[in-house]
């Protein structure tokens, strides 16, 4: 895990430097480079004519268009809202049935939380090697 973190820390430097190295030389080449030749005056824009328009026409009347007129008829009346009677008093809640009780269930103890750091078998300091091969003498 941690060759891992040092192995992306050492690309993420090496990318940045390489970066870096390119930026330097650009900014150095602009920095050799002669100053620009001045910039051209902009030229002037002539003023455009303003434009005369004629004057508007006046609008033609239209005609007027006669309507016959709307026939009178009667519109029937609404009838009246009955008168319902408010009673004074609200009629009593029903009352609700009584709820069984449910039976007091008991949990088992939790088991308790070792207080000794239990020992680590000890490692052995030396490692076994297998013997030398032996060695080949040539003529």
């Amino acid at each position: 895990m941690a060759s891992s973190k040092h192995c992306f820390l050492l690309s993420l430097i090496m990318a940045v430097s390489l970066a870096s190295i390119n930026t330097s030389t650009a900014t150095r080449r602009l920095l050799d480079t002669a100053a620009p030749p001045p910039v051209l005056p902009l030229p002037t824009i002539p003023t455009l004519p303003q434009a005369t328009l004629p004057p508007l026409s006046a609008m033609p009347s239209l005609p007027q268009a006669t309507l016959p007129p709307m026939p009178a008829t009667q519109v029937p009346p609404l009838p009246a809202i009955p008168k319902i009677p408010m009673p004074s008093t609200l009629p009593p809640m029903p009352t609700l049935p009584t709820m069984p009780t449910t039976p007091k269930v008991a949990l088992p103890p939790l088991p308790t939380i070792p207080t000794t750091i239990p020992s680590i078998p000890s490692i052995p300091t030396t490692i076994p090697f297998f013997a030398p091969p032996p060695v080949t003498t040539s003529p």
